[in-house]
């Protein structure tokens, strides 16, 4: 089966006239006969009724007509994409994203983007995981990126890469000096940590259970640079993602394990929701800076 012959069969649907449809579609008469034969043949069932000059549609006909039309608008999308992605985008692109990203990796991406696609307008809003859940759903948002969605209903989540999460302390910290911690170690140590409201909390505290550990948890703080800022002026330790530490000679970095904790940031959208040519382009751009993260990471 062709895609002329989805086409041919639609046309005479809709005419039921051999001599209209074959206009319709540029063809002679003889040759749609011919081929609307050809597709019957195929089917093994017949999807017209001849009556003299007359065409109906049979109880099959009318059955396949729902595919076969739907099949050619998702075709007939997909080229009108595809001619609107190799000349220029435009539109609007509303991306929503936790802190973590927006300090680095959503900057690097729309420079990338903007640079390639710079008639595409690009708003961007700092937003907790919750909040662009909710966004997205409401369809005030494009795509977001963040972490995989207590509710996957609504959304759709994209993995990107895996991120570890670390210990930040000050110079004068304990274990400034040390290589490696384990979880445990943390028991009845003062941390500053995010909300419980956040999901990378709710992580947290789930490694902590596993080892046993039962930190003091100072204070609370829902911005990374703050909690940094912090750390280094007091006793204070924080967890949070390697990507997210700054370069900064008055703090010290120090891996976790047993278990480390791990966050997995991806994409996400609303499901269902059909996306235009300039958002999937740059939700490209994001996978690509994804991957490139990672292998750095990796080297």
């Amino acid at each position: 089966m062709e895609l002329r012959h989805l086409r041919y069969f639609v046309s005479l649907a809709e005419c039921l006239n051999f001599t209209r449809a074959a206009e319709r579609v540029h063809v002679t008469q003889s040759t749609l006969s011919h081929q609307i034969a050809q597709l019957e043949d195929e089917l093994g069932t017949a999807l017209f009724e001849r009556l003299g000059r007359r065409v109906v549609l049979t109880e099959a006909g009318e059955s396949f007509l729902a595919y076969a039309a739907k099949a050619l608008k998702e075709v007939d999308q997909g080229v009108s994409d595809l001619k609107r992605a190799a000349g220029e985008l435009d539109g609007v692109v509303r991306i929503g994203a936790t802190h973590t990203f927006n300090i680095g990796f959503v900057p690097e991406c729309l420079a990338a983007f903007m640079a390639r696609h710079p008639t595409v307008k690009i708003s961007v809003e700092e937003l907790a995981a919750e909040a662009i859940g909710a966004r997205l759903a409401e369809g005030t948002l494009d795509v977001g990126i963040a972490y995989e969605p207590a509710d996957p209903a609504l959304l759709w989540f994209e993995p990107l890469h895996n991120e570890e999460m670390v210990l930040v302390v000050g110079l004068a910290h304990p274990f400034a000096q040390r290589k490696r911690l384990r979880m445990v170690e943390l028991h009845q140590q003062p941390l500053v940590l995010l909300p419980r409201l956040y999901t990378t909390r709710a992580m947290l505290d789930e490694c902590f259970a596993r080892c046993g550990a039962e930190p003091l948890v100072a204070a609370e703080m829902n911005t990374i640079a703050p909690m940094i800022d912090l750390v280094a002026r007091t006793g204070l330790a924080a967890i949070v993602s390697m990507h997210a530490v700054p370069s900064r000679a008055d703090i010290r970095v120090v891996p976790l394990e047993s278990p480390t904790p791990m966050r997995t940031p991806g994409l996400l959208w609303k499901r269902d929701a059909r996306q235009g040519p300039a958002v999937k382009a740059f939700a490209n751009e994001i996978r690509k800076a994804a991957l490139h993260r990672s292998l750095r990471s990796t080297a």
